[in-house]
């Protein structure tokens, strides 16, 4: 006898419930992109190396893509994408001369990271992004939309509510620069690490790796520490005793942001200086989101300004963008693991067409296509079994409607409802089903 096949660490494979259930998701996140103006588009699964190492600390995490059977000196510079925003400023920059700016684009999509597996990390996910991009500039309304519409698309989900952090990459950078340090990427990098190794762990990197001074160290950490809302960033930035001019033009995008999201439920948007994104693109602000209740499991969305990404792809010129992404496999793997997140049925099916015998099986699947041609969904039954059991199996799958083709000719077709037991004389070409029953819906805890 044949071992079984192992399933793979990090690469999820949903069962089909809660696929249905990440579809629904998906078709929501898409409809609120679709509402604010944003186009969809998709890019190629790989990219140059170059292109995937040049922004940030990812050379341990990129797939690389090559041939079985590749020949000596043959290509192999390729490698999986691990993000979207990464392709897309290549796109933007490869398509320019047919492209119309600000261009404001959405894209959901796999990507790959190998990373060590647990619990919200995996090595192929799926993201679901909204950036903009300009060419020569782009104003900081745009940012402050990016992070009003996350905050809008995830309100509309039925999970529990995400706090978004957000933070200035300007300010930081101020801030460390205050403080006589020169390696401030490095630094930056540091501070990301702070919700994966704690303080301890991130003093030591400061300390040990980097050469800082316990007391520097001390006040890194206590920069990250600082959070609320503008005048108390201002206030803890004053406490440190740090001035700079890009403290300055940090906090004031950073105002401009948190006031344009001013009638949002308290506590649902704050600064958080902890918050710093390890990749080297982001310039501005960058955010996070974290799901109330699940803190543990890290972001559930994130995003940032990103000034000179686009531009460093071969354009002579400034493509300043902004975007955010959801980490849609992170968030219903979390979800589903919790109970949290369900289709309230597990098939698109809203009628079970029954099977009386294999002679009249022609007879349902006419009734399935009179159906269909009107986009009500539904199926045969496989085998003609008594009607009870049928009737049963729809009750597991949640399909709400069986339906009874007439036993002989001239006879009336049936139609019912399993959930009251209600049944009524029908129509194939004129019954409807009430609107809520039509299609599947998602449901929350």
């Amino acid at each position: 006898m044949a071992e079984p096949i192992p399933p793979l660490s990090g690469f999820p494979e949903w069962l089909p419930a809660q696929r249905l259930a990440e579809q629904l998701l998906l078709d929501r996140i898409r409809h609120r992109f679709e509402l604010a103006g944003f186009v969809s588009i998709e890019t190629r699964a790989v990219e140059p190396l170059k292109v995937l190492l040049a922004k940030g600390e990812t050379d341990k995490e990129v797939y690389v893509l090559r041939r079985l059977h590749a020949e000596p000196g043959e290509d192999t510079d390729l490698g999986l994408h691990f993000d979207l925003t990464v392709p897309f400023a290549r796109y933007v920059a490869q398509h320019r001369g047919q492209l119309t700016f600000p261009i404001r684009r959405y894209q959901i999509q796999k990507a790959w990271r190998g990373e060590r597996p647990q619990e919200g990390r995996y090595r192929e996910f799926t993201q679901a992004d909204v950036d903009v991009i300009g060419d020569g500039r782009l104003g900081i309304h745009h940012d402050a939309e990016l992070i009003r519409l996350l905050a809008e698309v995830l309100a509309a989900l039925p999970i529990p509510p995400v706090r978004l952090l957000v933070n200035h990459r300007k300010l930081l950078e101020g801030a460390y620069r205050a403080m006589g340090i020169e390696a401030v990427t490095d630094v930056l990098r540091a501070a990301d690490k702070l919700d994966k190794i704690g303080e301890r762990g991130v003093r030591e990197l400061l300390t040990a790796s980097l050469g800082l001074t316990d007391a520097v160290a001390e006040r890194c950490l206590a920069l990250a520490r600082i959070r609320g809302d503008a005048p108390a960033v201002a206030a803890g930035l004053r406490a440190l005793g740090l001035a700079h001019p890009l403290i300055d033009a940090g906090l004031a995008d950073l105002g401009a942001i948190l006031a344009a999201s001013a009638d949002l439920p308290e506590g649902r948007l704050v600064a958080d200086l902890r918050i710093a994104r390890g990749l080297d693109y982001y310039t501005g602000m960058v955010c996070e989101g974290q799901l109330v209740g699940h803190e543990q499991l890290g972001s559930v969305c994130s995003g940032g300004r990103y000034d000179d990404l686009a531009s460093g792809m071969g354009v002579d010129a400034t493509m300043p963008g902004v975007g955010v992404s959801i980490g849609v496999t992170r968030l219903v793997g979390r979800l589903f693991a919790k109970q949290l997140l369900h289709a309230d049925r597990a098939t698109p099916s809203c009628v079970l067409v029954a099977l009386v015998s294999d002679e009249t099986r022609d007879v349902s699947q006419q009734v399935a296509r009179r159906l269909r041609a009107r986009d009500i969904a539904c199926e045969v039954f496989d085998r003609p079994i008594k009607l009870g059991k049928q009737i049963r199996q729809a009750e597991q799958r949640g399909i709400p409607f069986v339906w009874f083709p007439p036993m002989e000719p001239g006879a009336a077709h049936g139609v019912r409802d399993i959930r009251s037991g209600a049944q009524v004389d029908a129509d194939p070409d004129a019954w409807e089903p009430p609107v809520e029953d039509r299609t599947p819906r998602l449901v929350g805890a």
